[in-house]
């Protein structure tokens, strides 16, 4: 069995974005207002499976701004620069 999430980035009526989180083994939908929540709702569903998550695929709805998706990646790559210091190593490296 392969353990896949989706990630979608969506924004509410007041243009503030969100990710849906959605576990497609067991179709659990989690809603993250933060890159922070995010990262620990993907651990949180991920300890269902021993932490083992085979993949994580991103999607976003059509709707979702331009500045929207630049905010995402800027704190994506804050927080790939934090564990990569904290592990030692490349998060490309760990493929």
């Amino acid at each position: 069995m392969s353990v896949i999430f989706t990630s979608t980035i969506k924004v509410d009526e007041d243009q503030k974005w969100f990710i849906e989180l959605k576990d497609m083994v067991d179709s659990e939908v989690v809603i993250c207002k933060s890159i922070d929540e995010y990262t620990k709702m993907v651990e949180e569903l991920g300890k269902k499976y021993g932490g083992h998550v085979d993949s994580v695929n991103w999607y976003k709805d059509q709707d979702v701004p331009p500045y929207v998706m630049d905010d995402i990646r800027f704190k994506m790559a804050e927080l790939k620069q934090e564990v990569e210091k904290e592990t030692g190593k490349s998060i490309d490296s760990m493929k």
